[in-house]
């Protein structure tokens, strides 16, 4: 299936200062940016197909794969002054790098990459900044069998405050975490079929807009997930997948934990 990644995004809450143009899916997680760690995840299970919908930074995104290099990530042989390579990440991929606007909504993007899908049924979609382990395969094959236009992973909220419940005379009543409330959020990943389009307006917005009619139409299912889930909205964010990175701690790295059965490469 076709990968679409929405990475066209300011990112600003992970901005260093007005003269940081790298865009949000580009920050770096060990050696390889936020983007990477997003295909290696779709391309282990089988989906090496992407659409990247690009905007704000589109030159370091390209620049990027226009120079990539395989021996950062893979074992190799240096001989006779030659590199071969013992495995490969992307060169089995095939990217489009569509430009769809600076300031484009993400459903807006989303429209202007329909004509790279090919007509094709089903489709996957991310945000290409947040990181997981949840089961692909099992994603899919749910909504597979359902009659729904799209499906949205939701995860428990990951915020740390509490809530308060107030009584009569402002008697507190109890004291709850956000994540213990029966509630979920968007987990930002996607299997939508191009019934998707019919519900998202000219400018207009994935969730708020597409998912939202679908919902009223009970045409959107959810893929609830509690294991590994990890946005990277903040600076802190970011660093603390880095640090996780480091001492190798990497649920979500799928592609090394089958092989080596650690989480870790060897």
């Amino acid at each position: 299936m076709k990968v679409v990644l929405f990475c066209g995004g300011y990112g600003m809450r992970m901005r260093a200062g007005a003269n940081d143009d790298i865009p949000k899916p580009m920050a770096m997680v060990g050696p390889r940016p936020l983007i990477w760690h997003v295909m290696r995840y779709y391309a282990h299970y089988g989906h090496k197909e992407f659409i990247l919908c690009l905007g704000y930074g589109a030159h370091h995104i390209k620049n990027f794969f226009l120079t990539y290099e395989e021996t950062v990530s893979n074992d190799f042989v240096l001989r006779g002054g030659r590199t071969e390579l013992l495995s490969t990440d992307i060169a089995d991929w095939t990217i489009t790098f569509a430009q769809t606007g600076i300031e484009s909504p993400i459903g807006e993007r989303l429209r202007r990459v329909r004509e790279h899908l090919d007509g094709d049924e089903m489709f996957l979609a991310n945000y290409a900044d947040v990181l997981t382990d949840a089961p692909l395969p099992e994603m899919i094959d749910r909504f597979s069998r359902r009659d729904a236009g799209a499906s949205m992973m939701v995860v428990p909220p990951q915020s740390s405050f509490h809530c308060v419940e107030l009584g009569q005379d402002g008697l507190v009543g109890g004291i709850t975490p956000v994540s213990e409330l029966p509630l979920w959020e968007n987990g930002g990943y996607f299997v939508l079929r191009q019934e998707i389009f019919d519900h998202i307006p000219e400018n207009g917005d994935l969730v708020a807009d597409g998912c939202a009619q679908l919902a009223k139409r009970g045409r959107l299912v959810a893929h609830r997930h509690r294991g590994f889930w990890q946005p990277t909205d903040t600076v802190k964010e970011r660093t603390a997948l880095d640090e996780a990175y480091a001492r190798g701690d990497r649920p979500w790295a799928v592609w090394e934990r089958e092989r080596t059965g650690t989480g870790v490469s060897a």
